[in-house]
Order: structure tokens, then C-alpha cells, then sequence
């Protein structure tokens, strides 16, 4: 009853229609990095069926946490890399983030 990879993919693409990602020059093709993770995503998903439907909100909202995190890091790092400073994408975030930093949630 979950979503397909195919289905998913076709998400993915819409959400990069509005915040795209820069593939860069990685030498490995666009569509097929969609399908891997489409495909990861989904088995991990069906993994979760048996969960609650809070302990699936939970792992979902963890993973998702981890990977802009992740995201966050390794943008920084690359800049830094190369002696650039944060762009606005990620600037804006780390400010959002700091003026969470009082509220009580």
C-alpha cells in the first residue's frame, strides 16, 4: 500500500524543481542516484510497517533530522575547503536555526 521508487523518484523531482541540487561533476549519472535512494528509502519504509505510527513519525522526523545535519556539514566543509564563504542557501539556514535556539518548541 506504500509508495513506490518510481513514485518516489517522480517526488524527488518535483521538490528539485523548486530547490534543485547541484550535481556538480560527480561522476555518476543524476537518474541513477534518484533510483538508489528511491529505492533505499522505500525498503526502509516497508521496514517500518510494523512500527506505530509514532514510532514511524519519530524515525522518520530522526532520519530526516540527520540527514540535513549531514547536508549542513559537509556544504560547510566544502566551503571552507575552498576558502568560500557560507552562500545564502546555507546562511540563511544556520541563522533560522539560531533563532530557534530560545523557543520553547
Amino acid at each position: 500500500m506504500g509508495i513506490t521508487p518510481q513514485e518516489l523518484e517522480q517526488l524527488m523531482h518535483e521538490v528539485e524543481q523548486e530547490d534543485p541540487i547541484d550535481f556538480a561533476d560527480l561522476p555518476f549519472d543524476e537518474q541513477e542516484l534518484r533510483e538508489l535512494v528511491a529505492n533505499h528509502l522505500c525498503k526502509m519504509a516497508d521496514t517500518m510497517e510494523s512500527f506505530s505510527e509514532e514510532d514511524r513519525r519519530l524515525t522518520l522526523l530522526a532520519v530526516a533530522a540527520k540527514l540535513v545535519l549531514e547536508n549542513l556539514v559537509l556544504h560547510v566543509q566544502l566551503l571552507r575547503r575552498h576558502g568560500l564563504p557560507l552562500n545564502d542557501q546555507a546562511a540563511a539556514l544556520l541563522s533560522r536555526l539560531r533563532k530557534g535556539d530560545g523557543d520553547a518548541g
